[in-house]
């Protein structure tokens, strides 16, 4: 029997995350390292699990995922979003769960482009009276 792999790929602002789901116990990896030894902080790492945890599906799947670009907030939030993609893919009634809760729907918000005439985006240089 060929093993069922559900494919998922997810963004948030310069990141992009392919998210490949396997029939498994849990384990997550994260560009070839687990997710404890990728992420540092506590709370990306529950970024990356919620959609799991809302599908009560946290030890049916192995999570494999490539991610790159943007930093690590970002990263997370590309995972989470390819893994909710992941999991209607694998089974259809998660959708009102994970949209509901907000996890299919892609963050638009990005980085406002520098202005000439400023230093940055909306940063105007120093004014002196004299």
């Amino acid at each position: 029997m060929a093993t069922t792999k559900f494919y998922g790929t997810g963004r948030r602002k310069k990141s992009i995350a392919r998210v490949y789901l396997v029939p498994g116990t849990g384990v997550i990896t994260v560009n070839k390292r687990g997710l404890d030894e990728y992420f540092g902080l506590e709370t990306l790492k529950v970024i990356v699990r919620q959609p799991l945890v809302a599908t009560e599906t946290v030890d049916k799947f192995d999570v494999i995922v490539n991610v790159h670009g943007g930093g690590f907030t970002g990263q997370a939030g590309a995972i989470r979003h390819g893994l909710s993609r992941a999991l209607l893919q694998a089974d259809a009634d998660y959708r009102p769960v994970l949209k509901k809760a907000g996890y299919l729907t892609r963050d638009p918000r990005m980085k406002e482009r520098k202005k000439y005439g400023l230093k940055a985006a909306r940063r105007a240089p120093q004014f002196s009276k004299r």
